[in-house]
């Protein structure tokens, strides 16, 4: 996959990602499996992509193998193998392959997952389903059960588990977690689990995430570590511990795979370069007593500057 990036857009960005490298040092428990999704580095071919992730220090990636993703499904037998090398070489694996897949009956569904299971990928995050809100909510769960009854067939054939992930917004199903889950719970965790996303679950839940978080434990297969502020009334990504999600939660064990997206881009109050620069001053007069007040003919001239940067 040839790069268009030049050499130093490419050193800027590592710069800015190697700020995440003392988050990935939190993930000693050899249990943890702490990865970054990718989405964002989509520019860099797939050797930069893992050389930088592996600088940050992560243990994989979740890469997008779906429309617009770093692989298309319809080439995903050319080019997954390439990616999942590239990551080899760098010490890093393919923790969870996101796709578009929340039906066996879509085109290119088994191609991508037969293809992942062989290069030892079993792990992939669905396409979420949407409500129509002009209609009843329950009936529309019902119908979503046997498309999950299906999934969860193919998902036991292959050696794949998928993973749910609870996402805000008002047409979202999964974004309280409990419709979802009551869903997701008739089937084993080892076909369909829950993707926990901390972001969403408070954008949604406010304070009553643990509720959210203890309702899941029996079909947790990842946890999204993400923050973000709100802005006019819609989520707007932040660094860690910056904005609305609560950072009390060590009391909480995570045993599946810690994905970090990537939230570090440029804040909306973020003042790179701000120059001002304020001048005073005053008409001369008649009467001057010092050398500098008969050179400048009695003006006075005091300039403050400021100079921010962050």
């Amino acid at each position: 996959m040839p790069s268009t990036i030049s050499r130093r857009h490419f050193l800027r960005n590592c710069a800015a990602a190697a700020a995440l490298a003392p988050l990935a040092s939190m993930a000693k428990d050899p249990r943890w499996k702490f990865c970054a999704f990718e989405k964002p580095l989509q520019f860099l071919n797939y050797d930069e992509t893992a050389a930088l992730l592996a600088d940050c220090g992560f243990d994989g990636i979740e890469a997008a193998v779906r429309k617009g993703g770093h692989v298309l499904p319809e080439r995903v037998e050319e080019d997954l193998p390439k990616m999942v090398d590239a990551l080899k070489k760098h010490g890093l694996e393919m923790t969870i392959l996101t796709s578009d897949i929340n039906n066996p009956n879509q085109p290119q569904a088994h191609k991508v997952l037969t293809t992942a299971k062989k290069l030892g990928i079993t792990r992939y995050r669905m396409l979420w389903y949407q409500y129509d809100l002009t209609k009843p909510v329950q009936p529309q769960l019902d119908a979503i059960r046997p498309q999950m009854k299906d999934l969860a067939a193919m998902n036991r054939e292959l050696g794949v588990t998928a993973l749910y992930q609870n996402h805000s917004g008002a047409k979202m199903v999964g974004a309280p977690l409990w419709d979802i889950y009551d869903v997701i719970r008739e089937h084993d965790p080892k076909e369909i689990s829950i993707a926990f996303d901390i972001m969403h679950a408070t954008a949604e839940g406010g304070l009553d995430w643990p509720i959210q978080w203890n309702l899941v434990q029996s079909h947790l297969g990842a946890v999204y570590c993400k923050d973000f502020t709100w802005m006019n009334r819609k989520t707007k990504g932040a660094p860690l511990g910056t904005g609305q999600v609560d950072q009390a939660t060590s009391e909480y064990t995570v045993t599946d795979p810690y994905n970090m997206h990537a939230m570090y881009g440029p804040q909306y109050n973020d003042t790179p370069l701000n120059y001002n620069l304020f001048v005073v001053w005053s008409p001369g007069s008649k009467e001057q007593n010092s050398f500098f007040g008969h050179l400048a003919h009695g003006w006075s001239f005091a300039p403050i500057v400021t100079w921010n940067n962050g």
